[in-house]
Parts: C-alpha cells; structure tokens; sequence
C-alpha cells in the first residue's frame, strides 16, 4: 500500500492539498429519481460539510479555501476535490462548466470526483476522459460495500455489478478511481468488511477510502441508534479491523483516508473519534515502517493535506 503522500509525490513530483469545493448538485436518492431520504448514513449536506458555499463562483471557491490553509500550507498547487453529494449528477454542458473551471487552473494539479458509480453514463465518461487530457482525474466511488444485503439495508440503490462497470470503464481511460467504504455498517461481520476491501482490490481500484460509520444528527442512522437498533463500533475494534483491512491491500493500492473526522456539532456516536490526535497516533502504530502513514488528510476530511 502507499499512502496519499507518497502517491502524490511519485506522480505530481510535490505534495498537494485538498480543496474541497460544492458544485451546488443532489442525489438521485434523493430528489426522487431512486428515493427521498438518501443512504442512511448521508448527512443532509451530503458528506460535504467542510465543502465551500455553493454559491460562490468556482474561481471564488478555490481562492476562499486556500486562504482558509495558507496557514498549514506552503506549497503552490491543489487538488480540486468536487465533494458534496454525486458530482455527475447533472447535464453534460453543466459538469463542463464546472469541471473545466477548475482544471484549467495553473495552481490545481489534479480534480478528484466524487460521485456514484450508477451516475457514469457514456457521454459522462466521454467528458472525464476529456478532462482527463486536461488535468489527471480522480474520481471517488461510494460502494460503502460489497454485502448486496447491506446495501439494501442502508439504502444504497445500486447492484454491486454497477460499481464493477463504473471501476472497468474509468480504468480503461486512466482514471484513478478510489473506492470508498465505511467499517460498522450495521449488521456487517469483521469478514463482511474485509471482503469488501478483497472485492475493490479484485475489481481494480487504485485507491481506497476507509471510513468509520460515523452517526450524524438528522439521519435515519440517528432514530435507529437512539432506539437501539444500530451500533458502533469501539476504538479498539475499528483499529483492528483497520489493521486487517490494510494488510490486504497490494503495494500498488493507495490509502486516501484511514478513519474520517465528522463535524463537531453534528456528530451522535462513536464520540471517541474527536480524539483525533489520540487516533491519529495509534492508526500510525499499526504502520510503523511508513513515516508518512497518516497525513491530516488521509484521515481527515476537514483537512485537505495529502
């Protein structure tokens, strides 16, 4: 495995840091198209609440937020990172505009795309290919896991072939593609979880985010933790099962996240993650031999160093 860090240095020569900007787009599971209220984890601001104002013009966006880390920061170029809700949820013209207004950028080095596999269609490729000749494109799929069972369970709404398609296609045009999956979902084995990341790896995914079930305030994962029906997972039960996980992955995989820091006033359980020092530390103790094991931002999605 290699950490964000050290991908970045070996193909953009320098570190970056993530910018994480709002294209102002929703869900199909949300407006209606696939469901209303979305997974049940997804926080109303569509795990995009460290994201900039959606009002604001691109060029607006990116220069807010790098004053927001010229403190913590000293390089001289970014990554872009589309985050809030599905970032090809929308007409061809309008995910030009928005793309393109972004890598054509001298200081961003990359644009990184998150959105859901089932939101790929061909002339969407067709453009991230384009891009792609433009400025390297990351783009960042939620499978949460491979379980179809849990994947009705928490409202997913999309078959496990779809991300399959998704993975081939974005491989075939040099896409790096990120694979995002979360550990404690509810009724998930420890083995249910590690096939998960055997079941990214297998597909092809050069990257991988592993993230904590986290519960937030206003989700349908809140009423069912309130009323017994979901728990989460300990500290030191999700470092092990992170430990396992990591241990899977190929030399050639790059960890992009390791755990996830949720939004103080919004989080309900498990509080032991705003420790985030505390985490930090011993997620580095599971990799002792990599002195950039965890940067802030390969745990941290309020923090855009990678």
């Amino acid at each position: 495995m290699r950490t964000t860090a050290e991908y970045c240095r070996e193909v953009f020569g320098e570190k970056l840091y993530k910018l994480s900007l709002n294209a102002g787009f929703t869900c199909p599971n949300r407006d209606g198209t696939l469901g209303t209220g979305g997974c049940v984890f997804c926080s109303a601001g569509g795990s995009g609440e460290f994201a900039a104002d959606p009002g604001l013009s691109f060029s607006e966006q990116i220069d807010r937020a790098k004053a927001q880390v010229e403190k913590k920061f000293r390089g001289d170029r970014y990554i872009a990172y589309f985050q809030a809700y599905t970032n090809t949820y929308a007409p061809v013209p309008v995910l030009r505009d928005r793309f393109f207004a972004a890598a054509e950028r001298e200081d961003i080095a990359c644009v990184s795309i998150a959105t859901r596999p089932d939101c790929l269609e061909p002339e969407k490729l067709a453009l991230l290919a384009e891009l792609n000749r433009v400025k390297p494109v990351w783009v960042e799929l939620g499978l949460q896991t491979s379980n179809e069972e849990t994947a009705r369970r928490i409202r997913r709404c999309f078959p496990d072939s779809v991300y399959v398609d998704a993975v081939r296609s974005l491989n075939g045009m040099g896409i790096h593609v990120i694979t995002h999956v979360i550990l404690g979902l509810p009724g998930e084995t420890e083995q249910d979880m590690t096939e998960t990341v055997r079941y990214a790896v297998r597909c092809g995914s050069g990257g991988i985010k592993l993230q904590l079930l986290q519960v937030l305030k206003g989700t349908d994962l809140e009423r069912e933790y309130r009323e017994g029906k979901v728990s989460v997972l300990s500290e030191d039960k999700y470092l092990r099962i992170l430990g396992s996980c990591l241990s899977l992955l190929p030399d050639r995989t790059v960890v992009h996240r390791m755990t996830g820091d949720p939004p103080r006033d919004l989080l309900v359980a498990p509080l032991w993650c705003l420790r985030k020092k505390r985490v930090l530390n011993r997620i580095r103790a599971l990799l002792p031999d990599s002195p950039d094991a965890v940067s802030a931002r390969d745990s941290a999605p309020s923090d855009g160093s990678v």
